[in-house]
């Protein structure tokens, strides 16, 4: 444990949500409409940084109805994705159709992230018993009799060291989570041979909402986030990056332009670029007496089918469910939630999420593939099968759960209403 100075300030709350990602943020807005005293703390000092994450499934759509906020979350600055198009070899096709989706929530989003927490953190802070904390770092659990009772903080922007003391500490900090470590739980990350490098572009650089490329030279994936920006995805061999960047940025201007000429016109510096390590994993346990993890603190997804934020956004849900009903079991005194009315929370989410990432590591296998052979192997002969599969594959019934899957969720989600009504 991290010693604890003996000036910093206690303050006590009933719950803790560590880390304003989309998981964080709606569990803080949710507890916040339940009428339960909740901090939510934010290492960085703004919401204006790169998210890795923009596409929200049609699940969360729904969701976001649920929680009184789809108007408002329908006014920021978005692209709405219902038939993402997919090209191969010069040929295009409609791998997924949300629209034949029950509506009205029959669409998919793609937008920037920050906005959107914002969203959620202005509506939170609409009531008295939410308090958000940026700049403010976990450095570690506060732990009593082998029960975490709260996090030990530095809020930069105050100078100032921090007991926040709680009946339940929420880690919601994301793939590299402090809260994770210090509970001392293996991320249980799988191997992957791939990565995934991000470019930011021009709105007008892409044709359509959503789209992928696929040729002899590789994978692009480009969809829009607004009217301002785009966002272009190259898959590439794990490590290579480094010797990419040597090779400088005109050599990889000419590889993009194999594929798309259009989208490397867009393409100007090595600046523009971010790399995503795939790096599935599935935390070994998301409970404990006063402990419990979401979104990619408990499980990294795979970047395949765009499911990090919606399992974040479910995962919330459930959390809220479970945490209210949870303190309403408790009902008075200060004691930490204990980790037997917490399991239903994993109980329920963790078949789920094993589900979605079972259905991504395959897909990821298929990518890893091309990604590592496709150069070598003669249009001639990949060409037809890449093409057959765009045109047969979306009419198989794995396929089609799959799809829905990814847009539904594996079971059923919704948020608990009834308890805002009792607040």
């Amino acid at each position: 444990m991290v010693d604890h100075p003996e000036s910093a300030t206690t303050r006590e709350t009933t719950v803790v949500v560590v880390g304003a990602g989309p998981g964080g943020c709606v569990m803080g807005y949710l507890l916040a409409r339940s009428d339960v005293d909740t901090v939510l703390v934010e290492r960085h000092a703004d919401l204006d940084r790169e998210f890795r994450g923009y596409f929200f499934q049609p699940l969360a759509v729904k969701l976001f109805a649920e929680m009184d906020v789809l108007d408002d979350v329908l006014a920021l600055d978005h692209d709405e994705v219902r038939r993402p198009e997919v090209t191969a070899f010069g040929r295009s096709y409609h791998a997924v159709d949300f629209s034949g989706l029950p509506k009205p929530y029959d669409y998919g989003l793609l937008m920037e992230q920050p906005p959107l927490l914002r969203l959620l953190i202005d509506r939170a802070d609409e009531f008295s018993n939410f308090e958000f904390r940026p700049a403010t770092g976990v450095t570690d659990l506060v732990r009593e009799g082998g029960r975490v009772v709260g996090v030990r903080a530095n809020d930069r922007e105050r100078d100032e060291d921090l007991e926040l003391r709680s009946r339940l500490v929420v880690g919601a900090d994301g793939r590299f989570s402090t809260v994770r470590t210090a509970a001392d739980l293996d991320p249980g990350l799988f191997d992957s041979d791939i990565e995934l490098l991000w470019f930011k572009l021009p709105a007008d650089a892409v044709r359509s909402a959503a789209q992928g490329r696929i040729e002899r030279d590789g994978i692009l994936l480009y969809f829009g986030l607004g009217e301002e920006d785009a966002q272009a995805g190259w898959f590439i061999e794990k490590g290579t990056y480094p010797d990419i960047r040597k090779r400088g940025i005109e050599r990889f201007r000419r590889e993009i332009a194999a594929v798309d000429p259009a989208i490397a016109r867009h393409l100007e510096s090595f600046d523009q670029c971010s790399l995503l390590h795939i790096e599935p994993g599935l935390t070994e346990r998301w409970v404990d007496d006063g402990l419990l993890l979401l979104g990619d603190a408990a499980h990294v997804a795979s970047p395949v089918g765009g499911q990090g934020n919606g399992l974040a956004i479910q995962d919330a849900v459930v959390a809220h469910a479970t945490t209210t009903s949870a303190l309403e079991m408790g009902n008075t005194g200060d004691e930490p939630l204990p980790a037997e009315r917490l399991r239903r929370f994993e109980s329920v989410r963790r078949p789920a999420v094993e589900d979605v990432l079972r259905l991504q590591r395959r897909g990821e296998r298929v990518v890893t593939w091309y990604v590592q052979n496709g150069e070598s192997v003669p249009e001639w002969a990949v060409a037809p099968v890449v093409r057959g599969l765009f045109t047969v594959a979306p009419k198989l019934p794995p396929v089609r759960r799959t799809w829905r899957t990814f847009a539904l969720g594996p079971t059923p989600v919704s948020v608990e209403t009834a308890v805002f009504e009792e607040s």
